[in-house]
């Protein structure tokens, strides 16, 4: 029993009687009130599946020329056409009525099935849809439960769902799941886009276990009916506004069912283009840089729940106060303490703390009045502008005269060149990696508007290869930085654009390591000569902290095993 439920992601009802009926048994109904309930649905399907094939063969007629020809310019092939029983609802508001009487379906039967509509005022009985390229809604088992219609002029509503019924519940039912519950189930993996057209394209594209909710946000049936197919199913978004409010929702929506293995990841499409642009690509008037490799990117590079918590929560604030970051901490662990499961609490507790720890960690600013905290530069940086870069004992250094007369080493560009350059040759460490680039202060003026550049454009245009990101921070006026970068740059393997991503990557923590390396060593500077001027225990304190701290941070940067580039960026 519990491998068919598994298998065949069904009811314990459900498996029963596949069991029983496999063995030419029939299984008694609970009481009267149940069998009838049945009886309700198995005529309520046979309707809509009158309905399903009469819209079927509208499609291939004079009446549904319309309609064919608006699947052939969404460029659906016949067989996938017949696969997913699409159809066209005649032009008329009787079309469909009469079909359902000259079959002998009551008209009560019919109102209730949704597929009717009564005018209250007039008492005029007539088809729901009229006009509509038509969607079968179908249930786990196959059986179509409902329709989407949607019209192919100025109608509106542009999209029409069949109503709630005894036999359709949208809040739990997914279209497309009866395909794509096995492949699903065989990959662990379930993607959850927008719209029936989504879904259709990534059928044809090669991904046939996507599902989409039916005009309605996810619901908690909807997550629990996920978690039966793939412990951590994908949803799939736009990058534009509505994306980001859709997967806040999610966000909101899923951390109260969270359980040990069991999750959510969120990919991000390129700005301006649905799953069905992506997956036809340019030749087939889709999107620039399509098809199914380019789907499998996007959902390659899938976050988790646990990223995207941070990212939502973080978005929009400015952590230069410690009220400020004391309010962000609030707010995070409020949202961790909807979690209803305690040891999956607990965990997200511990991560999100040690996020807290990580960010706020600059040793220089534990202590009032040491250094200022300052925002980034003026540039718009989108999902990086929340980021705050900490104080620096280098902002205020101009070819390195404050740095003389503090007695600190003058900072040479090259890291924060190869940091720049690595970024801007392999886009791809943008998403990974940015938040953490922007943390970093860069001292040259020119390079830290560079820096805001880049992540700016990171942040609108996340789909940009290395080459357009090039050329548009050219046309933003880079143009010299850039050739400046590249001729400093050019014997280091790892930032060059022929370096592999995992070598790029390497190399930019080894870069940031070494960076952060270097602020330390000038607090230690700092600590040591507050020390020789009074031999206090807070004076101790601190220098004996930021030896430790210089220890930490060397050992890190050895276990990235990037040794030999360290020459490069003493000073």
């Amino acid at each position: 029993m519990t491998f068919v439920m598994e298998t065949e992601g069904m009811q314990f009802r459900d498996a029963v009687e596949k069991l029983a009926g496999e063995a030419g048994l029939e299984i008694p109904r609970d009481n009267p009130e149940a069998r009838e309930r049945a009886e309700r649905q198995d005529t309520l399907a046979g309707v809509m599946e009158l309905s399903a094939k009469f819209f079927e063969s509208q499609l291939g007629g004079s009446a549904g020329r319309a309609g064919l020809d608006y699947f052939r310019r969404r460029g659906l092939t016949p067989e996938t056409m017949k696969r997913f029983r699409l159809g066209f609802a005649p032009d008329s508001f009787e079309a469909l009525k009469s079909k359902l009487a000259k079959e002998n379906i009551p008209e009560a039967v019919s109102l209730e099935s949704g597929m009717l509509v009564k005018n209250e005022e007039t008492g005029r009985v007539y088809d729901r849809f009229r006009g509509r390229v038509m969607f079968p809604i179908m249930d786990a088992k196959g059986r179509v439960i409902a329709f989407g219609g949607r019209a192919l002029g100025d109608e509106k509503p542009k999209y029409l769902n069949s109503p709630e019924t005894p036999l359709f519940h949208k809040g739990r039912t997914l279209y497309n799941l009866n395909h794509a519950q096995k492949p699903a189930r065989d990959k662990n993996e379930i993607i959850v886009v927008e719209g029936y057209m989504d879904v259709i394209a990534l059928a044809e594209g090669g991904f046939p276990h996507a599902v989409a909710p039916l005009g309605t946000a996810l619901t908690e049936d909807h997550i629990q009916l996920l978690w039966r197919f793939a412990q951590e199913p994908i949803l799939c978004f736009d990058g534009d506004n509505a994306g980001q409010k859709a997967a806040a929702r999610g966000v909101e929506r899923v951390l109260p069912l969270l359980k040990p293995g069991l999750s959510l990841r969120f990919a991000w499409l390129p700005q301006g283009q649905d799953p069905d642009d992506l997956i036809r690509g340019p030749a087939n008037g889709g999107g620039a840089g399509g098809g199914a490799g380019a789907m499998r990117q996007v959902l390659e590079k899938a976050q988790p729940l646990v990223d995207v918590l941070w990212s939502e929560i973080l978005a929009g604030r400015t952590l230069d106060t410690p009220e400020r970051r004391s309010g962000f901490r609030r707010d995070l662990l409020g949202a961790i303490n909807r979690i209803a499961d305690k040891g999956v609490m607990e965990d997200y507790r511990r991560e999100m703390l040690n996020r807290l720890d990580q960010m706020f960690a600059n040793p220089a600013q534990t202590r009032a009045g040491q250094v200022r905290t300052r925002p980034l530069s003026g540039q718009r940086l989108g999902r990086f502008a929340n980021i705050r870069q900490p104080g620096s004992p280098f902002q205020h250094l101009d070819g390195g005269g404050e740095a003389a007369r503090r007695g600190t080493a003058v900072v040479r560009r090259l890291p924060y060149e190869v940091l720049l350059a690595v970024l801007i040759n392999h886009p791809d460490l943008l998403h990974r990696h940015g938040e953490a680039a922007a943390l970093i202060p860069i001292p040259d003026r020119q390079l830290d508007k560079l820096k805001g550049a880049l992540l700016d454009l990171a942040s609108r245009h996340p789909d940009l290869d290395a080459s357009d990101l090039r050329n548009h921070l050219m046309d933003l006026g880079f143009s010299g930085p850039i050739e400046t970068l590249v001729r400093h740059t050019g014997a280091i393997r790892f930032a060059l654009p022929s370096a592999g991503l995992a070598q790029a990557e390497a190399g930019l923590l080894h870069v940031m390591a070494i960076l952060r390396e270097t602020e330390i060593e000038v607090e230690l500077e700092a600590a040591a000569r507050a020390l020789e001027e009074d031999m206090s225990q807070e004076n101790l304190d601190r220098f004996q902290a930021a030896q430790q701290q210089k220890l930490e941070a060397e050992s890190r940067r050895r276990d990235l095993d990037l040794a030999e580039f360290d020459p490069l960026f003493k000073t």
